[in-house]
This record gives C-alpha cells, sequence and structure tokens, in this order.
C-alpha cells in the first residue's frame, strides 16, 4: 500500500515539474516572439523616418543647408586647438608676420546671356577651341563694359582674339599679359586698383585693364585704326605690322554673329598678334602734356557699324 502511494506521489510530482517546464517553455517563447515583433518595428519605423527624413532635405534645400552650416559649427566649437609648446618660442627667434595675401579682383556672378551674346559666346568658343561658359561670362563682362565706356564690345572682344586667343595665361617675349596682353609693368597704377600686378592673369581684371588702356589710346589718337596702332605700340613706327587690319577683321565677324549670321570658325582667320615693337603704353606727346586744356576726342561710337 506504501509503495502505491509511493508511486502516485512520484506521478504527480513528474507531472507538476512537466507542466511547470511546459509553461516556462511557454512564457520564453512568448517573450522571444514579443522581443522579435518589438525590434522588427522599430527597425521599420527607424527606416520610414530616415526616408521621411532624406525626403524632406531633398524637398527643402534650406533646411539641409541650415543643417550644414549648424553641424559644421558644432564641429568647429569642439576642434581641439593647437597647442604650440612655450619652448618652440625663444626671445631670440624673430617671429615673421605672414605675409598679406593680395585679393584677385572681384569676379561677378555669371550673367544671363542675351540671344545676341550667346550667339558670340558660342561662335568664338568653337573658333578659339574654348570652354563656352567662362568665355559666356567674358562676353557679358565686355558687352557691359563696352556699354558704360562707349566702345563697341564686339571690337573689345576682337582684340582679345588677336592677342592671346582667349588665353587668360598669355604672356609675350616683352611681358605682355593676360587676355589683353597688357604690359604689366606699364600699367601697374591701373592694376594696383584691381588687385595688383597678379591680376593681369584675372580674366575680368585684365579685360577691365586693357578695356582702359584702350579707351586712352583711341582717344589720343582720334579713330578705332589708329588707337589700335597706338594699343600695339606702334604709334611711332611706319607700320603695325598689320595689327589693326586683323583686329578689324575679326571685329567685323563678330559683328556679323550679333546681326544673327554665323561666318567660318577656321583658325584660318586668327593669326598671333604681330611681336611689339615696343610696349603697349601710351607714347610720349610733349604737346598734349604741356596743354592741359586740350579737349578729348570725340567719343567712339558704339556699335557704329550696327
Amino acid at each position: 500500500m506504501t509503495a502505491l502511494v509511493n508511486n502516485r506521489l512520484d506521478l504527480n510530482i513528474k507531472t507538476h515539474l512537466k507542466s511547470v517546464r511546459s509553461g516556462l517553455a511557454t512564457v520564453a517563447d512568448d517573450i522571444a516572439r514579443g522581443f522579435f515583433v518589438i525590434t522588427h518595428s522599430s527597425f521599420a519605423l527607424l527606416g520610414l523616418a530616415v526616408v521621411f527624413a532624406v525626403v524632406t532635405l531633398m524637398a527643402r534645400p534650406d533646411l539641409r543647408d541650415a543643417g550644414e552650416v549648424r553641424l559644421m559649427a558644432w564641429l568647429q566649437e569642439r576642434r581641439a586647438p593647437v597647442v604650440t609648446p612655450a619652448t618652440l618660442v625663444t626671445p631670440q627667434v624673430a617671429v615673421l608676420k605672414e605675409p598679406v595675401p593680395v585679393e584677385p579682383a572681384a569676379t561677378p556672378k555669371p550673367k544671363a546671356l542675351s540671344t545676341q551674346q550667346a550667339a558670340v559666346a558660342s561662335w568664338i568658343s568653337k573658333k578659339y577651341s574654348v570652354a563656352l561658359e567662362p568665355v559666356g561670362a567674358l562676353v557679358a563682362e565686355a558687352f557691359e563694359i563696352g556699354y558704360k565706356v562707349k566702345l563697341d564690345p564686339t571690337l573689345i572682344l576682337a582684340i582679345m582674339a588677336i592677342e592671346s586667343g582667349f588665353n587668360p595665361f598669355a604672356q609675350s617675349p616683352v611681358g605682355a599679359q593676360g587676355l589683353m596682353q597688357v604690359m604689366t609693368q606699364v600699367h601697374h597704377d591701373k592694376y594696383a586698383k584691381v588687385g595688383g600686378k597678379l591680376a593681369a592673369f584675372d580674366p575680368m581684371a585684365n579685360l577691365r585693364v586693357g578695356v582702359k588702356v584702350l579707351q586712352e589710346c583711341i582717344s589720343r589718337a582720334g579713330s578705332i585704326e589708329g588707337g589700335l596702332k597706338y594699343y600695339v605700340g606702334a604709334a611711332n613706327l611706319e607700320s603695325d605690322g598689320g595689327y589693326a587690319g586683323k583686329v578689324m577683321a575679326e571685329h567685323a565677324r563678330l559683328l556679323a554673329v550679333v546681326g544673327g549670321k554665323r561666318p567660318p570658325t577656321s583658325r584660318q582667320y586668327a593669326s598671333p598678334a604681330p611681336s611689339r615693337p615696343v610696349p603697349v603704353s601710351l607714347p610720349a606727346n610733349a604737346s598734349a602734356r604741356q596743354e592741359s586744356n586740350e579737349k578729348p576726342a570725340e567719343e567712339v561710337a558704339l556699335l557704329g557699324q550696327s
């Protein structure tokens, strides 16, 4: 009888333990499933948040820019300062000041080109194998300055074409530099107003200084052809080596482009400018310097041939 009771008790204990184990397994399984569901949902929500943030930044560039500015400011604030050991600085060592860099002439933002300007820029780009975008900026600047100083902008561009072939880094053996091959040493006073001598290789600065020199030459000579002879430095010579004729021929082609025509873009029409016998500067004119009340020459008509 006792053995029977003991067997039943063992059976009940085993049954109870089995049910406990089953319950614990069920609870653990439920916990694991719940954790998986929560994790999966969290990743899904995180992905949706990232997608929403990306779409928002793409749709609102101002928010993206503001975020970049704040991030850069935050990084700058937390950047560790560079500490120089005191032992590196001694009273006997003279501390040299860093040279103040010369700021180049301010380059204007790209301007919208008119139909005529776009046609001129495209024609120049094809003929001289230069990039359209910077040439477009030069064309726009030449037209704007030309209108201000009453010079035909296509004449300015023609001089660039003959002088440098629109190469802003061109330099002649006698020191003429940049797009319009202005003598930097002679006209250093003009370059001082646009950034110094190194501004000769800044396309916009060289253009502005070159236009001032051209304007003075034409004013002195009294005509475009005479002014070109002064510009190339051949005012005191019998011949300018055909320079004025080449410039005027290119000027005529550019005027044709402005008028809606498409002259050939073969480089056979573009010959390099003749070597300068003397620097590009205004020749000495004693009578002009002595007579302070001399009247200026008649203004050059803007687009006179149009």
